[in-house]
């Protein structure tokens, strides 16, 4: 049988156990039937099913057959985050810190028990926040090259927020988004709340393929481009000058709107001018202070031409009414006397300190990421599979993100990808090596 036959038939029965048309419990058909059904080799139907058992996803009982299994990993392996279990060393899901973090939320504290104004804080806030404050954010958005007034700038709770609101006001049900084949979870979430139909771009090694989008927009009716062009998620990609003049390009000659996601874009280095720069009458760019100062804060950025900012402050209104006026004077409070330029090098540091170290233990493997980015993308050698991967691991106490959470397209590659900046470093790099063992274990 050839090899591609025999991973789509595996990958489809995984897909079809974990969307529920075999429910925990379900006897599948016998390896005879499985063998006549599709032309197969009885040890290849075997085959299949030991497969399938070592993902985790089925079980064989003796004089009985094989039996669908409760999906055996966890929610927080995929979209929907949730705390790993106790003395499980976490590399699914980022939340970067450093040492000094709490005391510096004590002393911002302080300070806001002192201020004249806490009352105000106690309040309703303006929907996108209070003037001083959008003007506060837009003064630290220049550090980035995003040069905007303070009336094209709204405040939201957190990143995630900033694209709810910006699919909520600007698109409706039934429109065509273009995504990376790999992109971000988070994104897909919300598009699925605003039924919207995600297209997937091609990837190439340097990036998603502007060549495929364009002839995308000749065959379908796209609305919008959702891109991560510095510090991709999960790919690491910075992309240049070019690659970001041809994507305004394509959504000027289309009409395209652009939604330009800069979450990590703090951590990357002298990179080219954003989307937003660009391209401002037609690009929405969002960033947040959830990965550059903490997660907890759940502060984040809208830009937006000041057209569509009525509609965004509509969606701000329905969804959570106002900003979070304590943490936004916080921020604002860290923007102003340096913190927060202070805290981002760090990160960057820490960031380029974990990322070497991950390329120097899992050295041998095939990685893609950035030097100074938390996330590094692991493919998996020939015929080993993620889930096997994953659920190994999970075994031996880490915890890791498979590509499925970041699959826009119908074909998941075998990879998984690695957050590196949730646990300190040596747990990390005791981690690492469990990750490089169980790989190596499984490709041999």
């Amino acid at each position: 049988m050839p090899r591609a036959r025999y991973k789509v038939l595996v990958d489809s029965f995984a897909a079809d156990i974990r969307r529920g048309k075999w429910a925990p419990g379900s006897r599948l058909p016998t390896h005879r039937q499985l063998a006549s059904e599709h032309g197969l080799a009885l040890a290849t139907a075997s085959r299949v099913y030991a497969e399938l058992e070592s993902m985790g996803l089925v079980s064989g009982e003796t004089g009985r057959g094989t039996f669908v299994r409760e999906v055996s990993l966890p929610l927080w392996q995929g979209i929907d985050q949730q705390p790993p279990a106790p003395g499980v060393l976490d590399l699914s899901f980022n939340y970067p810190a450093l040492p000094e973090q709490a005391e510096l939320l004590r002393a911002a504290l302080r300070q806001l028990a002192n201020a004249g104004d806490l009352e105000a804080l106690l309040r309703y806030q303006p929907h996108g926040g209070r003037p001083h404050e959008r003007a506060c954010i837009a003064s630290d958005l220049a550090r980035y090259g995003v040069v905007v007034s303070a009336e094209q700038l709204l405040i939201v709770s957190g990143a995630q927020h900033g694209l709810a609101v910006t699919v909520m006001a600007l698109l409706q049900p039934g429109d065509v988004v273009a995504v990376d084949a790999l992109t971000y979870p988070g994104f897909k979430v919300a598009a699925e709340a605003q039924r919207l139909e995600l297209l997937a771009i091609p990837l190439t090694e340097q990036g998603p393929d502007l060549d495929a989008l364009e002839s995308m927009c000749r065959k379908r009716r796209i609305k919008a481009v959702y891109s991560m062009p510095t510090l991709h998620n999960p790919m690491g990609w910075v992309q240049d000058l070019a690659w970001r003049e041809r994507l305004v390009s394509i959504a000027r000659a289309h009409h395209l709107l652009l939604i330009e996601d800069a979450a990590y874009a703090f951590l990357a280095e002298s990179p080219a001018a954003p989307l937003v720069t660009l391209a401002p009458d037609t690009t929405v760019h969002i960033s947040g202070f959830s990965k550059n100062i903490a997660t907890g804060l759940r502060v984040g950025v809208v830009v937006a031409p000041l057209p569509w900012v009525p509609a965004l402050e509509r969606a701000i209104r329905a969804t959570t009414w106002n900003t979070p006026g304590v943490m936004t004077a916080m921020v604002c409070g860290w923007i102003e006397d340096g913190t927060v330029a202070r805290l981002e090098e760090q990160k960057r540091d820490d960031a380029r300190t974990r990322q070497s170290m991950a390329r120097a233990v899992l050295g041998g493997l095939s990685l893609i990421g950035h030097e100074t980015s938390y996330f590094l993308w692991v493919k998996l050698p020939e015929e080993v599979r993620a889930d096997q991967i994953a659920v190994a691991l999970l075994r031996a106490g880490v915890a890791v993100s498979t590509a499925e959470p970041f699959a826009a397209a119908d074909v998941v590659p075998h990879a998984i990808r690695l957050a590196l900046g949730s646990v300190p470093l040596p747990a990390l790099n005791e981690a690492l090596l469990r990750v490089k063992q169980v790989i190596t274990d499984h490709a041999y």
